[in-house]
């Protein structure tokens, strides 16, 4: 009993310890919805990607508008695929969606983004340009036409990009750019420039062509330079845009939200508000209805509220609107396993069973329930989380999983400690009507 009692205690003061590290040690991590901010969906250009490699190229898409955003200072932005599925409405196909907390300045946040440079390289035959510069009866500007359309992607962009730095060319003192590829960029630049020596591999920038070099040799250690007649701020400024992430492929603005912050804390206000006055609730009928029993599972729902609120910011997890009424949520389903056990236990001591026995029995008991409804609960918080499209979706679905778990650790382990801390013993004689009372619950009582 002694040693109950005693993990009970530093159960029970780690539990505040970590309630006031939670309060007063950093802040928690709000979404779109509560801290206010800007909305955008862009539609992504995947016409010219084969296929199979779409997803790759929308994941690739979806990391460099994340580090652009975050070079900018957003703080704790949001950049999330829609792609197409069974699931998907119409024309929301290959979509990106990008929310920017704290962010109420659309134009800025748009040209945060927009300002990413779409780099890709494209062949042109050489007896393609020969043919097309021949042709007599084109004017220089049909011909420009032609070429342009002449060039045929090879598949090398932005996405195999590795660096990029600025240099000096050695004889005009021209301002070029470096790039270097990642492992796939090199090898596909090696081939297509070994097998296209005398044709021309355009550089393409935002779909215009800012450099036109001939392939004199195979380049076979992935780098290659830009000449664009740059100056040093220019070539400063591409340098720094392509380290931060060149688009694989193409996007459109869409459509663009603003979500002014009084807006945002009158959502956070009112969730936190909720979340109080069902929390003063329960505990209310807990002890009203349960007594002893009740007041040891309030205890132990402060001890899962304090834990849950931790982890909250440990993970992070980014709290939005739908994800405070997922954690109200898991509050109730921290309550049924405590009521299951305590609905048991009522059971036993009707049996006529001490009450220590009987608490044993009612966990005993209660277990299977709370572990069946738990594990359906969170298959389904996971199905949620997994196949949601919108950050309101998944971030219900996150908190609603974490809050689950840890009311089954504080159901089935807190309150079990709790309770046979304070249970009287049979050798004591403290299984009397008083001790049976105060386990029981409801207004009457039989023995």
């Amino acid at each position: 009993m002694i040693k109950t009692r005693a993990i009970a205690f530093f159960l029970l003061l780690g539990a505040a310890v970590v309630g006031y590290a939670t309060y007063h040690f950093s802040a928690f991590k709000f979404g779109l919805d509560l801290a206010g901010g800007t909305h955008l969906v862009y539609q992504a250009d995947v016409s010219q990607v084969p296929a199979s490699e779409v997803s790759d190229s929308m994941n690739a898409l979806r990391d460099v508008i994340e580090r652009r955003v975050n070079v900018f200072g957003v703080s704790e932005p949001i950049v999330q695929i829609q792609g197409g599925s069974y699931f998907s409405s119409k024309g929301s196909e290959n979509q990106l969606i990008v929310e920017l907390p704290g962010v109420t300045d659309v134009n800025a946040a748009i040209k945060n983004i927009g300002e990413t440079p779409s780099l890709d390289f494209r062949l042109l035959l050489a007896s393609t340009s020969k043919a097309i510069q021949a042709n007599t009866s084109m004017t220089d500007q049909e011909k420009a036409a032609a070429m342009d359309a002449a060039f045929m992607p090879v598949g090398l962009n932005g996405r195999m990009l590795k660096r990029a730095q600025i240099g000096y060319n050695p004889t005009t003192g021209a301002a070029i750019v470096s790039i270097t590829f990642n492992a796939e960029g090199t090898a596909l630049f090696a081939s297509t420039t070994k097998a296209n020596i005398g044709n021309i591999l355009g550089i393409f920038l935002d779909g215009a062509n800012i450099s036109l070099p001939v392939i004199q040799e195979p380049i076979l250690d992935g780098t290659a330079q830009i000449s664009g007649n740059f100056t040093t701020a220019t070539a400063q400024t591409l340098v720094r845009n392509l380290n931060y992430g060149a688009l694989p492929v193409p996007i459109q603005l869409l459509s663009t939200q603003t979500i002014g912050a009084s807006l945002g804390q009158r959502a956070l206000d009112g969730g936190v508000r909720a979340g109080v006055i069902a929390f003063i609730v329960i505990a209310i009928f807990l002890v009203v209805w349960y007594r002893l029993p009740g007041l040891v599972a309030v205890v132990s729902l402060g001890a899962y509220t304090c834990i849950v609120l931790a982890l909250f910011k440990l993970i992070p997890v980014t709290l939005t609107a739908a994800g405070i009424a997922g954690f109200i949520l898991s509050v109730g389903m921290a309550v049924d396993a405590n009521i299951l056990i305590f609905e048991r236990t009522k059971e036993e001591l009707r049996k006529g069973t001490g009450v220590a026995l009987a608490l044993h029995e009612g966990f005993a008991r209660a277990w299977p329930s709370i572990r069946d409804s738990n594990t359906s609960s969170i298959i389904t918080g996971v199905i949620l989380y997994y196949f949601g499209s919108t950050s309101v979706v998944t971030g219900f679905a996150l908190v609603f999983v974490v809050g689950v778990v840890v009311s089954m650790f504080t159901a089935i382990t807190a309150s079990r400690m709790f309770l046979f801390a304070i249970s009287p013993q049979a050798k004591t004689g403290g299984n009397g009507r008083i001790a049976r009372f105060l386990f029981s619950n409801g207004f009457h009582f039989k023995k």
